[in-house]
């Protein structure tokens, strides 16, 4: 890694600071408790050393002279006590004050995470595993949740407590405390090119661990395609491969976190040798007393242990700042597609389904109305740059008129779909709903204002009534009425517990069929003023698609509506159909039209009668 990513990290972990704010008074509190834990930890040593100076008949506290020996050593036991009492109380106070800010930061950045990854654009997640996403939402930001608790301030803990042993041993001794001070720096050195070894091996290893949560997430997913080709051998070793490559690199990670405590080790040995020669030469020369020297090997030792601590959670730093580096990378990601800040409305004064009355909310059609013009000007756009799979698309579609696109896989039908509701920008050009441009008109709004039913519908985890309602507020009888007109309230009332009936993930325990039932009312119960059918019956039997036929025929009538069919035979009564071939607009007219004009429609009509 070179300083450039590390600078990023630190001015990135300073604007995740406010994070902290949340939790403002349990920090404080926190900080004020390293207070009495630094001083009744620097003071044991010397009441220990006062022990052995009273043992010894050397010249002892004030308060401790003229005291009978067993009494003065009962004194200070009383003291030592007290002072392990201290830190055992304080201790156990900040370490849950220190989790507890640990714990709202890390639920405030995951939210945060969670809200930034689902405005991003459906560019973003064509090019992104899921896994590696949730590698990020997941484990990066419980690393990052340590770095701002036990990290931050566990080493600012660690440092007042270096820094009250340091002035305390220069009040007892300047000779043997300059020695221990000036063995400090190479330790610092090792410690920090250790450190920056074990970053560089940890970002590494959080590729692969991302890496392999991507291909156990994808073979999950896929587990009928793996099992129906015997995949098995072939994934399970690919799984290994990349499995290998993680254990390599955490190898190395565990390679320089051992080295740093193995220095530190080392150098605590060196530092107690080092007080014993010299004090025991001040001790021979009566510069200093046992009880001094007895005092300063254990100081030694207190010395070294918060740096072993530091040392520790200076690895629990880099793994913090690898998280804040991958953290930084999802939340750089532009949010592509935005409102504008125009927000221009489309007043939509569209025909209720529902008009309350004195009897309760009862279907309702309303009158025709002028609003649902849909038009594309020059549409150009592309996935990738410079490769167009829509181009130079013009067409114009009236209020209540019902279009169908057609044309070969490729064409780009679903593609005019996507722009359509503003999952994508066009590359060129623009599009128009009532003459208002979508970039202008908010999200949320253009997005009420047209319903889509996809060939799959996703069905979350939950009953039956939320999957229909999706979060919004209605009342369970607009529920029943969306599924009454989309004819499918006896399907749902035939469930173990009817529209209370729990799905499991993406609706397994539903056929593919009833999930598409599903979808038709989720989206009646939102009167779209556009209805966008994209293959919506393709997944239907011939019994149940005769049953949303009518359905549609209601959802359908005085309102715009775009339709995507393969079977020609189901799209004879639109009022215009487009056709497609490689992003381009070939052929447009009615069915009888096109059939005259003998072109690339016609041509798939007859293949497809040839076939039937």
């Amino acid at each position: 890694m070179n300083k450039k990513p590390q600078e990023n990290d630190w001015r990135l972990f300073l604007q995740l600071l406010p994070y902290i704010g949340q939790s403002r008074g349990i920090l404080i509190i926190s900080l004020i408790l390293l207070v009495p834990l630094a001083i009744a930890g620097a003071v044991q040593p010397l009441i220990i050393g006062q022990a052995v100076s009273l043992l010894q008949g050397e010249p002892t506290w004030s308060f401790l002279q003229g005291k009978a020996t067993a009494e003065g050593v009962n004194l200070l036991v009383g003291l030592l006590l007290a002072t392990v009492l201290i830190r055992l109380m304080f201790a156990s106070l900040q370490g849950y004050l220190v989790q507890k800010i640990g714990q709202v930061i890390t639920a405030s950045v995951r939210k945060d995470l969670f809200a930034h990854v689902t405005a991003l654009s459906s560019k973003f997640f064509d090019r992104t595993p899921v896994g590696r996403l949730v590698t990020r939402l997941t484990s990066d930001v419980e690393a990052l949740g340590d770095v701002f608790a036990s990290g931050a301030i566990g080493v600012v803990s660690d440092l007042v407590s270096i820094i009250a042993i340091i002035v305390t041993i220069y009040i007892l001794d300047w000779r043997l405390a300059s020695m221990l001070v000036l063995m400090l720096f190479p330790v610092t050195g090792l410690i920090i090119y250790f450190q920056r070894q074990y970053r560089k091996a940890n970002y590494r290893a959080r590729e692969e661990l991302s890496k392999l949560n991507s291909m156990l997430q994808e073979n999950i997913a896929g587990i009928n395609i793996v099992q129906l080709f015997r995949r098995e051998r072939y994934n399970a070793e690919m799984y290994r491969s990349i499995n290998q490559n993680y254990v390599k690199e955490v190898d190395k990670t565990i390679f320089h976190d051992s080295a740093v405590s193995a220095t530190l080790e080392w150098i605590a040995l060196v530092a107690i040798a080092g007080v014993l020669w010299l004090g025991g030469f001040l001790v021979l020369r009566e510069t200093t007393t046992f009880g001094e020297l007895s005092a300063f090997i254990l100081y030694a030792q207190r010395l070294f242990n918060p740096l072993r601590q530091f040392a520790d959670k200076f690895t629990m730093f880099q793994s913090g700042f690898t998280a804040i580096e991958r953290i930084k990378e999802l939340m750089s990601e532009p949010i592509e597609i935005k409102d504008t800040g125009k927000n221009l409305s489309l007043n939509n004064r569209r025909g209720e389904w529902y008009s309350p009355n004195t009897q309760g909310d009862s279907p309702h059609h309303s009158q025709p109305n002028q609003q649902g013009e849909i038009r594309f000007e020059n549409v150009w756009f592309g996935y990738k740059p410079d490769e167009y799979v829509i181009k130079r698309l013009d067409f114009t579609i009236k209020p209540g008129e019902k279009v169908a696109l057609v044309g070969p896989t490729g064409a780009g039908k679903s593609s005019i779909i996507r722009l359509l509701c503003r999952l994508y920008e066009p590359s060129k050009g623009r599009i128009l709903v009532d003459g208002i441009d979508i970039r202008d008109i908010p999200q949320a709004e253009l997005r009420r204002y047209i319903g889509v039913i996809l060939q799959e519908s996703f069905l979350f985890a939950g009953d039956v009534q939320r999957n229909i309602t999706l979060g919004d507020d209605y009342s369970f009888e607009r529920v029943q009425q969306a599924a009454k007109l989309t004819n499918i309230d006896s399907f749902i009332e035939d469930l173990p517990n009817g529209y209370n009936t729990q799905l499991r993930e993406r609706g397994t325990n539903l056929s593919g069929g009833q999930k598409q039932l599903l979808a038709f009312a989720r989206v009646a119960i939102r009167e779209p003023h556009v209805l966008v059918l994209d293959e919506a019956t393709a997944s239907l039997d011939v019994g149940t698609e005769a049953l949303i036929q009518s359905a549609l025929d209601e959802l359908l009538s005085d309102r715009t509506a775009i339709i995507i069919a393969h079977r020609l035979s189901t799209i004879r009564n639109v009022d215009k159909i487009l056709v497609l071939r490689r992003g381009e607009l070939v052929e447009s007219g009615s069915h009888d039209d096109l059939l005259e004009q003998d072109g690339l429609y016609a041509s798939l009509y007859k293949l497809q009668m040839l076939g039937s």
